[in-house]
This record gives structure tokens, C-alpha cells and sequence, in this order.
């Protein structure tokens, strides 16, 4: 894929944050949404590719959303899969919470697992732990080979955790075994992309989240250097026979990296509330500031912008 694909996905990422973030604690969660679907949507028809949509929010009835199986882009240039959200983190949005954000992933045909809308165990690690994770085994001897790969004790790790009932006893264990907990309420995309940064106290994101965000997760940490493993968790039998018609013929595979995300990847990312991966969306009096990522896999190259929008020439 050309690079430059990746300055176009990030546009369009800064075009849902500042349609969504304006929409910031208002308690809103649909329309926070739909502000940054329909920005997003409006963004990526301008690019020039032939792109469709393989991890999205919401089938083909669900026509206000970009579901999967949406073509985006003019229909020229490269032929690329997209898995997008265009608002991660809807209620920290509507909520003025932090972590959220709106993110892009592209993947030549075929990079990405075809996830269905389901959940997914995940366990996640930046860099110096690549290798050392394995879902198979338990969270404390994997806390153990996680502190052995990164030479640091047990007791020094921070694990990222959803807090949700389901995992009382992940939150249980893990404290047994001396690691320190850091408690989310949504956003384990920023979170897992977060273990692969130097400037933050993450060093793995363990627990039940969502499919699609697993594959999103997988392509920026494929562009870092990072690892994850995950395993999908269907909630009823319908789950599991559409991710059966989706091509994933055992549901209950552990699921690699590459298996997840594969080939060259690029990923776009813009905050839309403040955040421990990126800043939120700023206004000015004329416009606003924003604050985004972008990387490459084929290159190991990651990118900070930070980019101001004036309203006067750029209307809302």
C-alpha cells in the first residue's frame, strides 16, 4: 500500500473527532455517534481507493452506520480491507470521560480477521514482551513470563482492565499475584495500543472486550512492535454461527497477531476526549487543535500530528 494512504485514513479520523467531540458530555451517545460516522463516511468517499469495509459498526440493514460490507473510497487506486470506529469509546464520549477515540486500520484483501460483533478474550503487550504471552495459560504465570521477558518483578507490571462484573475474577487473580491493576471503563484499543509506549505506566491489557476492537488493536500493535493473542467469546449460539459464516471455522481458535492482523498494515488514530494515548479535540475561538497518530508496519514508522483546523476556511 502506498504511504501516503495512511495521511489520507488520518484525515478522515480528524474529521469524526471534531464532529463527535463537539457532542462531548452531553449524554448523547447516538448522536456522538452518528456525528462521527457520517464525517468519517463523508471523509473516506474523497480517497482515492477501492476500499470495503470488513470490521465496522453494524450489518448492511443498518445503513446509518458504515457496516460491514460497505464500499468506501472513489472505487480507484488500491483495492484495501478497512476496519474502522469511527467513535471508540461512545459513552466516555458522551460521558466526557477519557480514552476516546476514532480510529482507522487498512489492510491489503485479506489482512484482517473477518470479526463479527461479538466479544473476544484478549491479552495484550508492547514490545519487550513480544513472544511471551500465550491465552492458553493463566493470567498469573502469564504476569510471570510477561515479567521475566521485561527483567522487571511481578509487582511492577500494570495491567489494563475493563471494569465489568465478568471480571471479578481476572481482577481477583491478578491481584493475588502482585501486579497492579489499572481499571478502565471503556477504550481497551487506546489501552492496548498504550503498552507499547515508553511514556506510559501500561504494560498489558488482559480481559473480555470486543472482536472488532481486538482486530483494530491487532494492526496498530502490528505497526509497534507489539503482541497480542485473542479467542473469540460468542454470547449466544446466532454469535457463533455468524462468525462460522464469516470464515472463522473454529470459534473457539486462539487467535495470533498475524491471524488478527497480517501482511503491510497501516493505522490512522485521532483522540476525540483527552487520554492516556492521545489528547482530546481542542476548540479555539476559530477553529480547534487535534491530536493524532499514524504508523506503517512495512516501516516500523510512527507519526505524532498534531494539526490546527481554522473554521473560516475549513467550515464546520
Amino acid at each position: 500500500m502506498d504511504r501516503n494512504l495512511a495521511l489520507e485514513l488520518v484525515r478522515a479520523t480528524e474529521s469524526a473527532a471534531l464532529e463527535c467531540a463537539r457532542l462531548m458530555g452531553r449524554g448523547d451517545e447516538t448522536a456522538a455517534d452518528q456525528a462521527a460516522v457520517d464525517a468519517m463516511r463523508t471523509a473516506l468517499n474523497r480517497i482515492e481507493m477501492d476500499a470495503t469495509i470488513v470490521i465496522g459498526e453494524g450489518e448492511r440493514d443498518e445503513a446509518p452506520m458504515l457496516y460491514i460490507g460497505e464500499k468506501v473510497g472513489t472505487g480507484n487506486g488500491p483495492k484495501i480491507e478497512i476496519a474502522l470506529d469511527p467513535l471508540e469509546g461512545t459513552t466516555l464520549c458522551a460521558t466526557g470521560g477519557q480514552n476516546a477515540l476514532s480510529v482507522i486500520a487498512a489492510a491489503e484483501e485479506g489482512g484482517f480477521l473477518h470479526a463479527p460483533d461479538t466479544y473476544m478474550e484478549k491479552i495484550a503487550v508492547g514490545p519487550a514482551a513480544r513472544g511471551a504471552i500465550d491465552i492458553d495459560l493463566s493470567p498469573t504465570q502469564n504476569l510471570k513470563n510477561i515479567s521475566k521477558a521485561m527483567n522487571v518483578p511481578v509487582q511492577d507490571l500494570t495491567v489494563v482492565i475493563l471494569d465489568r462484573p465478568r471480571h471479578e475474577k481476572l481482577i481477583d487473580e491478578v491481584r493475588k499475584s502482585g501486579a497492579r491493576i489499572k481499571l478502565i471503563k471503556d477504550g481497551d484499543v487506546s489501552a492496548a495500543i498504550a503498552t507499547c509506549s515508553r511514556q506510559h505506566q501500561v504494560d498489558v491489557l488482559m480481559g473480555i472486550g470486543g472482536a472488532p476492537e481486538g482486530v483494530i488493536a491487532a494492526a496498530a500493535l502490528r505497526c509497534q512492535g507489539g503482541d497480542i493473542q485473542g479467542r473469540l467469546k460468542p454470547r449466544n449460539p446466532g454469535e457463533a454461527d455468524r462468525a462460522r459464516a464469516m470464515g472463522i471455522k473454529d470459534v473457539d481458535a486462539k487467535l495470533t497477531l498475524t491471524e488478527l492482523a497480517s501482511g503491510d498494515v497501516l493505522f490512522a488514530g485521532t483522540g476525540v476526549t483527552e487520554g492516556d494515548f492521545l489528547r482530546g479535540v481542542r476548540f479555539r475561538s476559530e477553529g480547534a487543535l487535534t491530536h493524532s497518530v499514524v504508523m506503517r508496519s512495512h516501516s516500523m514508522t510512527t507519526r505524532w500530528i498534531e494539526a490546527e483546523h481554522n473554521f473560516r476556511f475549513k467550515p464546520r
